[in-house]
């Protein structure tokens, strides 16, 4: 009986101690930008199919969709959950079928980026994109791009956002 208390109480000590040396300030080595996974872009081989099976199939819903003047989808954002989404755009000779970029929404964009390119990251300046969000793109070691939005006020996906209700 000594013994189980004396490792129980071992244990305990053992959890105490990591939870101490677990804590955010100590376990993050440089300051937290806020990211979060915001969306993943795919480029699809045929649009309408994958609005299809992402709706019908997967049950997502559709957030907004962004047409040409000629009333072709350019892009089309589905809701995973409230601020997540699937983005689809119609691939072609110079945009391949698969993962396009990865979607990331910091807290601050333009801080974020300042730190980023501090610890020697190459990105670019920031710019209005087709859905009215502020974006600028960094690009991983992998060739991976990830594009990094601020969502104004009057962006597509800020209205999705605002708008979006738990069905």
């Amino acid at each position: 009986m000594h013994k189980l208390i004396g490792s129980v109480a071992l244990f305990a000590a053992g959890v105490g101690v990591g939870a101490y040396l677990m804590q955010p300030s100590a376990a993050q080595q440089a300051p937290s930008l806020g990211l979060r996974l915001n969306h993943v872009g795919l480029f699809v081989d045929d649009f309408d199919e994958s609005m299809r099976y992402y709706t019908e199939v997967l049950g997502l819903r559709e957030a907004f969709t962004i047409r040409d003047q000629a009333g072709n989808p350019t892009l089309a954002y589905l809701h995973i959950t409230r601020d997540t989404f699937l983005e689809i755009a119609p691939a072609s000779e110079q945009r391949p079928v698969g993962i396009n970029h990865v979607g990331i929404w910091p807290e601050n964009l333009d801080q974020t980026l300042a730190t980023l390119r501090a610890r020697g990251a190459s990105t670019t300046d920031p710019r209005t994109g087709s859905t009215g969000s502020r974006l600028a793109n960094v690009t991983d070691p992998n060739g991976v791009r990830l594009e990094l939005v601020d969502f104004l006020p009057d962006s597509a996906t800020r209205k999705a956002i605002d708008a979006y209700r738990q069905e």
